[in-house]
């Protein structure tokens, strides 16, 4: 086995690395994976007719990025952008979309004892952008999934009517 087909330690412990975030007083985890970079705010331009939780778009380096109020797509209170506020530019398979949050605080490992599943509240919302809770110390942290803050029809039709116009 060379030394590029050795797994990760993370997938041979069953351990992830997950990057820490603030929104409001709540901590939320994103998969370090799909983290492509981390940006300052700057001023986005509005996309008309978008869902509110689409804050814009920005230029980066030539290719046009929604920046989604991830608070706002979590059913929390948005709050106003400031020169402390983040975008983090996550990446999937199929597109690239920014995170506006307050703040990134840490990265963590959590491994699959760590782990607790979302609560039942009665809606499968809740478990639709939340893969589980992650308890560390007196903190409670959720893990946000990543595929579920921009589904890929909407994603497509948003991108299609940013690039037209």
């Amino acid at each position: 086995m060379t030394q590029t087909d050795t797994p990760a330690p993370s997938a041979r412990d069953g351990s992830s690395e997950m990057l820490s975030i603030l929104i409001g007083a709540q901590e939320f985890a994103l998969d370090i994976r799909a983290i492509r970079e981390i940006r300052g705010w700057i001023d986005s331009i509005h996309l008309p007719h978008a869902p509110s939780y689409v804050k814009g778009m920005i230029n980066l380096r030539g290719s046009v990025l929604l920046v989604i109020d991830l608070a706002e797509r979590l059913g929390l209170p948005s709050r106003a952008t400031n020169a402390a506020t983040v975008v983090v530019v996550v990446e999937t398979p199929t597109r690239v979309v920014g995170l506006l949050v307050d703040a990134v605080c840490d990265i963590i490992t959590v491994t699959e004892e760590m782990r607790q599943e979302t609560p039942d509240t009665g809606s499968n919302v809740s478990r639709r952008f939340i893969e589980g809770l992650v308890m560390l110390d007196s903190r409670i942290v959720s893990i946000v999934c990543i595929a579920a803050i921009m589904p890929e029809a909407e994603a497509a039709a948003l991108l299609e009517d940013a690039q037209a116009a």
